[in-house]
């Protein structure tokens, strides 16, 4: 063998020496700061253990112990949390489309992130018969402060068996005066696709017509869930039967689901390219894309879209936004979006009985714009949806708690007896200043094709 081969070898196995040196070097180090790390979190425990002015029970241990480590996940971002045995069991049955409880989404108020707010009520249930709204500030459940209060321990409390009572003390956004909200739990069945009014010879059901505008249609979807797709394609396919010629898609105070349902969602609507891309760490990207097969309101020049959104509408329908509008399918109209882009990823623990809820990564548009908004996120950066050009409707609080009031009212399913609410006054504005101008703009279109 000559020398410069040898040398070459020497070489090699020298690098070879040196990469495993450090990779058993990384790993000794890793192994020493879980060690440290761990050994913290047991000395914090064991101080209180034995020092804390109140002895501690085992459920009240845990209970530190909990608190410690979603305080700590609560700091990396507001998505990411651990979810114990007894939240999971209720995660599962949130997830299955089934509880017992009043019907809202909760999440935290965005410029004060300790108190807690209504992200959006759910129509038919008993939350929004009583009048809750979307915006509405939690300060009490059933007496009991929610200062201080993890969503969790709020969610646990508001849920229980039907027919239980419940009270919730509420500021309505743009009011300073807490109310007393008194209702009565019942067995959460929600469809997520409704329409504007409910059909007179069923009040149960909805009419996906606008009233007096039968050649468009309107679909308000209230979260993203197993079957959102398929009630969507249901409701068009009864829309086509009966001749319609533009629809509206309402996103407002929807907070979001499953990233699958808006992907199926979008689907329906495009028949190729980007729908949304998730980008993460530990993983490739990967980039859902629309199919030719079931894309309905073909050809998509006489079938004009518009996309209704607020600052309520986040992640799930932040992405089929998005890319209707990325990809000119629809017209966007409303107020900037919330900017919910990250993807939550969830891993069962302690024997499949609790979990860790961990972002691990973000949505993209078919752009390639960011849908995040970070922390330090400013008005100027690319994050969230915004309107089209000349689209953006902008409400006052006043405005906003009128819309609110007077669509919820809508929906409100009265008993026989009940007397009637009185007719609107065709000559008054709509209360509903960015559905106006979508019908103003969908009946323009329309109106330019006819011959």
């Amino acid at each position: 063998m000559s020398r410069r081969h040898l040398y070459w070898i020497l070489g090699i196995m020298g690098l070879t020496v040196l990469g495993l040196a450090v990779t058993f070097s990384t790993a000794s180090l890793n192994r020493d700061r879980d060690y440290e790390n761990v050994k913290l979190l047991l000395d914090v425990v064991g101080q209180v253990r034995k020092k804390y002015a109140q002895e501690l029970d085992p459920e009240r241990e845990r209970r530190l112990i909990e608190d410690m480590i979603n305080g700590g996940l609560e700091r990396l971002d507001p998505h990411s949390m651990y979810i114990n045995p007894k939240e999971y069991k209720q995660f599962r049955k949130t997830s299955e489309g089934k509880f017992g409880g009043i019907g809202i989404q909760l999440g935290y108020d965005r410029n004060n992130r300790g108190q807690l707010t209504v992200i959006s009520p759910m129509v038919g249930t008993p939350a929004y018969d009583a009048g809750i709204l979307a915006g509405d500030r939690i300060v009490k459940i059933d007496g009991k402060s929610t200062a201080e209060m993890r969503l969790g321990e709020a969610v646990d409390l508001i849920q229980g068996d039907p027919g239980q009572a419940l009270t919730l003390t509420v500021v309505h956004e743009g009011s300073t005066d807490p109310v007393e909200v008194n209702l009565t739990r019942a067995e959460i069945r929600v469809p997520s696709v409704l329409g504007d009014v409910r059909r007179k010879d069923d009040p149960k059901e909805w009419d996906f017509f606008l009233p007096g505008e039968r050649k468009i249609g309107y679909l308000r979807v209230n979260t993203f869930g197993e079957t959102t797709a398929a009630e969507i394609k249901q409701a068009l396919a009864n829309l086509t039967a009966q001749g319609v010629q533009g629809l509206i898609l309402d996103l407002r105070n929807n907070p979001g689901g499953l990233l699958r349902s808006a992907v199926e969602v979008a689907d329906l609507f495009l028949d190729q390219g980007t729908i949304v891309t998730t980008k993460g760490r530990n993983h490739k990207d990967e980039v859902h894309t629309a199919k030719a097969d079931g894309t309905v309101l073909l050809p998509a020049s006489r079938y004009p879209i518009a996309v209704l959104i607020n600052r309520n509408s986040a992640s799930a329908s932040e992405i089929v936004a998005a890319a209707l509008q990325d990809h000119g399918r629809a017209v966007v109209i409303g107020e900037r979006t919330y900017g919910k882009g990250s993807v939550q990823t969830l891993t069962l623990l302690e024997n499949e009985t609790s979990a860790l809820k961990l972002t691990t990564a973000s949505y993209w548009r078919p752009s390639g714009k960011n849908i995040h908004r970070f922390p330090d996120s400013t008005d100027k950066d690319d994050w969230g949806v915004k309107p089209d050009a000349n689209f953006e409707v902008l409400l006052t609080e006043q405005e906003r708690v009128d819309f609110l009031t007077w669509r919820n009212d809508r929906d409100v399913v009265r008993p026989d007896k009940a007397p009637a609410p009185p007719p609107e006054d065709k000559n008054k504005p709509s209360p509903d200043k960015v559905l106006a101008k979508a019908v103003e703009h969908v009946k323009s279109r329309l109106a330019a094709m006819d011959p």
